[in-house]
């Protein structure tokens, strides 16, 4: 039996972290501070972490959904950075998370002929990065495509604009899914978790600004009430948030991090008929179209953000701006109605502040993520992207325990995320599960695809509750049983953690989950002991948060969008 993030375990992991202190407390529940918790309790130490949402509530659930080497820093020839992420995402396809992480194949179209041998050869040294790297490759090698080739490929293409496409491959995680089972994954090695706890303040050794950090002063959300948490180190992995973080120090912010809004739309598979996604530049950004499940997903935007942190808000404009250029590739151009969900998300874009002579120390670890150390006791890591999680995770563990006498090394690159144990061989059972469950093959593998060898977990719940082997009503694509699993092993709390996180019901139905909305949240009253009253609020907040999201949808400006999304406040 796993490890369960249960309610019960968020009470305890509060108890722990107030009555002891801690080796390390990590602040904040996307990537990257799951990733530090894994790393310190692996290590052998006594870790916290606290989030004051839900785990990957912000940037973590709301990226292009890609683990990839990053085909465009090729461009800019950042070759370390590429090939370290390509080395990240062959390890994770193969070793740690072979049940959530799989190949997808991209075409990459050329509009010139002279580009084929352009493009041909970064895609090749692509491949040639991913096959020298430390671990297994894991993805087919690129191919070249001509126009015949290509329209059989992807007869929805507009083909005559093209001479043909290079094809190669990347990986898909479904991020929010990643962020928890990392989180599980290190409360199975010890670490204490708890969601709904916001830091408030620092626990300080003395006054003054070079005072050192002995941990922090947090609030429970939930159960309204004020903690003191203390810990030989906090590692701050806050992401758009770290401002907010350094202004709770106090004295020179050492980290400059600004809000980059990035967007994303949902349409369902048959508007468009390719056996491939797509890859193509933009005169801003980077055009995906990207398979998922009975879905694309087409991506994204690249615009400063300076509104609410918590809640950024897809204009019109953004909208129209995707749709626009995604229909220059496509012979029947898509327009709003086919849009089924949206999202945005924020980049954490990362300006390095150190001057010389001041106090601190910051040690830039690569073009794309920093590890600072702005007073002792506390350190910050910030930047970075999805797939090299565990290296940010690593060098913040490293540098938060520099100066201790016994340093343990980090062993996450052997340590498999829960699920990654016996996916293959439930793979290989998937017709003798479906007859001693009673659910279709095709079922099966929807739950392999989403829990790997945790799939006995689930099942074990349809047994004692065969109800919940059904659809869920407003979204049969998922299983009742989905939900009450959520809450009794995943930490969901609230009806809109299980259906924007910990399922896609808010981004893979038309209605944006309205219909799911009641059923979900009963399955959830069951298992939480919530009332009628507790039961209708939270369905009434998550309509409310669907309405505010589509009223922002239609404002021409950030501005109007973000006044029309906050009208719908968290729950918590």
């Amino acid at each position: 039996m796993t490890y369960q993030l249960s309610p019960e375990h968020r009470a305890s992991a509060l108890g722990a972290m107030t009555t002891s202190e801690l080796d390390v407390l990590v602040v904040g529940g996307g990537i990257v501070g799951v990733g530090a918790a894994l790393d310190a309790a692996t290590r052998g130490l006594s870790v916290g972490l606290l989030e004051q949402r839900d785990l990957a509530s912000g940037t973590s659930s709301r990226s292009s959904k890609l683990v990839h080497g990053g085909l465009r820093y090729l461009e800019m020839f950042d070759f370390a950075l590429v090939k370290e992420a390509l080395e990240e995402r062959g390890l994770l396809l193969t070793r740690l998370a072979p049940h959530l992480v799989r190949p997808v194949p991209f075409l990459y179209p050329l509009e010139h002929a002279w580009e084929r041998p352009y493009v041909g050869a970064g895609i090749a040294l692509y491949d040639g990065m991913a096959m020298t790297g430390k671990y297994d490759m894991g993805v087919p090698r690129h191919k070249h495509i001509f126009r015949k080739q290509l329209a059989r490929m992807a007869p929805d293409i507009r083909t005559d604009n093209f001479h043909g496409a290079i094809r190669y491959y990347d990986c898909q995680v479904d991020d929010a899914r990643l962020v928890m089972t990392i989180a599980r994954t290190a409360a199975n090695n010890g670490a204490h978790v708890a969601t709904r706890t916001k830091v408030t303040g620092f626990l300080r050794d003395g006054d003054g600004d070079g005072a050192r950090v002995v941990g922090v002063r947090a609030r429970d959300l939930e159960g309204q009430r004020d903690l003191e948490i203390r810990a030989k180190v906090v590692i701050n992995a806050a992401g758009v948030w770290t401002d907010e973080v350094q202004d709770l120090i106090g004295g020179q912010d050492q980290l400059d991090v600004d809000a980059s809004k990035g967007i994303h739309l949902v349409v369902p598979k048959d508007r468009i008929r390719s056996e491939c996604g797509f890859i193509t530049k933009t005169e801003k950004s980077v055009l995906f179209v990207i398979p998922w499940d009975q879905f694309w997903i087409i991506g994204t935007t690249d615009t400063a953000w300076d509104f609410d942190l918590a809640h950024p808000a897809a204009s019109r404009t953004d909208i129209d701006y995707l749709l626009g250029h995604v229909n220059r590739l496509l012979k029947d151009p898509l327009d709003h109605r086919d849009v089924i969900g949206v999202w945005a998300g924020l980049r954490p874009l990362l300006k390095p502040m150190r001057k010389e002579g001041e106090m601190g120390e910051t040690t830039k670890l690569s073009r794309e993520h920093t590890v600072a150390n702005p007073v002792p006791g506390l350190v910050l890591v910030a930047g970075g992207k999805l797939t090299t999680y565990r290296v940010m995770a690593k060098d913040a563990v490293d540098h938060a325990i520099r100066e201790w006498v016994a340093r343990p090394a980090s062993i996450t690159e052997r340590v498999p995320l829960l699920g990654a144990y016996a996916h293959e061989a439930r793979t290989n059972q998937r017709v003798a599960l479906s007859r001693a469950s009673g659910l279709e093959v095709g079922v099966i593998d929807h739950l392999l695809g989403r829990y790997g060898g945790l799939i006995d977990e689930v099942l074990d719940l349809i047994r004692e509750r065969p109800e919940l082997g059904e659809g869920l009503s407003g979204a049969e694509h998922y299983l009742a049983a989905e939900v009450v699993y959520a809450v009794t092993h995943e930490g969901a709390r609230h009806l809109d953690d299980v259906l924007t996180r910990r399922t896609r019901v808010s981004i893979e139905t038309f209605d944006r989950g309205v219909q799911a909305a009641r059923p979900a949240a009963e399955l959830m009253a069951h298992a939480l002991g919530w009332d009628t009253v507790r039961t209708d609020d939270e369905v009434d907040h998550y309509l409310r948060r669907v309405e505010a999201e589509k009223q922002s949808q239609l404002m021409p400006t950030d501005q109007e969008a973000d006044e029309a999304r906050v009208k719908a406040p968290d729950i918590v």
